[in-house]
């Protein structure tokens, strides 16, 4: 098998009609150095339910030959096993039941490998419900209840699909600057099923996919997107989350060494031995707006993201916290993350209080819809609209009884 030869950035997002709904093959930048090695393809993996497609009879009894391929760039090109190809990108599609290997990991699919800045970026072309086989649980521990599972797995759906470019390299990357994504090593059975269970399902906003934020703990109250961010989103709002409750970051505290929070205020612009460090704003939702450094050479103020960016600087875990003291300075908060958007802690409570994963999407992005990804020629994804996700007067404000 050869690489497809394709110049420059390409590729778009191909749709395909299948059983169920739309599939959509998501481009993921797993790897990025000045060489990859890329094997291709790997053995398949063996099918795994409805989410794997069986593999034919003639090739089920048979491996198939591995090619392991050094990738390099060289003049603006790229080069194989230190050959000049002449072009700057490379393409092997996906095909059914294929995998491949991209720096020493393994992923279902195809991959793009292509020039940038002198060095090679690997992409890894999937299938989006294979994609989110890797995904929630590398986001989620696979042992919790299966409505946060199915949760988790349509807003991982929903979080890639409103971010696909094909004007763009590539649509996601595998971080947790993103969603991580660590290849088929991670797949479990229970998330398999939490994937088919939802599939093609995303949570829809004035007929787009809506931006499905999620961090780890709220805290016991969701931050918006206005006071993270500064876009103020409608469905992203602060609002006490009563179902955040027991995780490991539900109550933290830390002691700052002094030299610590010198260092970190200097980066930040102040001048001169610290003398106090205050929260002189806080948001609706407890979270510091706007930070006031004293220090021998006059007095800073950080605000906005720069707030939140100083205690997270800091050690912080989150950001919505108490600050005391200042040798050491003494922080107290709850939570861990942004805040912004689903609480995965906050989900796990709804699930065991027997919620279903519509009532936490619904609790956590108030006012959306369950939307369907459709079959479309377009390059953009298209919804279906779906039903009013649960609203808050469906829920009570401590866990109960579903509705």
């Amino acid at each position: 098998m050869r690489f497809l030869v394709r110049c420059g950035a390409v590729m778009g997002s191909l749709w395909l009609l299948s059983a169920g709904g739309a599939a959509l093959n998501v481009r993921v930048l797993v790897a990025s150095a000045p060489q990859l090695t890329v094997r291709l393809p790997v053995a398949p993996a063996a099918p795994a339910g409805p989410l794997s497609a069986p593999l034919p009879s003639t090739l089920a009894s048979a491996p198939l030959p591995t090619q392991t391929w050094t990738v390099g760039a060289a003049g603006g090109g790229l080069t194989l096993n230190g050959q000049p190809t002449g072009n700057a990108s490379l393409y092997l599609p996906p095909a059914p039941g294929q995998t491949v290997e991209i720096a020493g990991k393994t992923y279902r699919g195809g991959v793009q490998v292509r020039v940038q800045s002198g060095g090679v970026q690997g992409i890894n072309v999937v299938d989006v419900e294979d994609y989110l086989r890797a995904v929630v649980p590398a986001e989620m521990p696979a042992s919790w209840p299966p409505a946060a599972l199915a949760a988790q797995a349509v807003v991982a759906r929903t979080y890639v699909a409103a971010r696909l470019n094909p004007a763009a390299p590539y649509d996601t990357c595998a971080t947790e600057s993103c969603q991580v994504y660590p290849g088929l090593g991670t797949e479990k059975p229970q998330t398999d099923a939490a994937v088919n269970a939802t599939r093609a399902q995303v949570v829809a906003y004035g007929g787009r996919a809506a931006s499905t934020y999620f961090s780890s703990d709220s805290g016991g109250f969701t931050a918006s997107s206005a006071e993270v961010w500064g876009t103020d989103l409608p469905y992203l709002g602060a609002r006490t989350d009563p179902f955040s409750a027991g995780g490991p970051r539900a109550r933290w505290r830390l002691e700052v060494p002094l030299s610590r929070v010198q260092a970190v205020a200097e980066q930040y612009g102040a001048r001169g031995a610290l003398r106090g460090v205050t929260i002189s704003k806080l948001s609706a939702s407890g979270r510091p707006t706007e930070l006031t450094l004293t220090a021998a050479g006059g007095t800073l103020k950080l605000g906005g993201a720069k707030a939140g960016g100083f205690v997270r600087a800091l050690g912080a875990p989150g950001t919505r916290l108490t600050l005391g003291g200042l040798s050491p300075l003494v922080m107290e908060g709850s939570g861990a993350g942004h805040g912004v958007g689903l609480s995965q802690y906050g989900a796990l409570g709804m699930a065991r209080a027997g919620y279903t994963h519509l009532h936490v999407l619904g609790f956590y992005y108030p006012g959306t819809s369950l939307g369907t990804l459709t079959a479309s020629d377009r390059a953009a994804p298209a919804l279906a609209q779906g039903p009013a996700l649960p609203g808050l007067d469906l829920l009570a404000a401590t866990p109960g009884a579903p509705q």
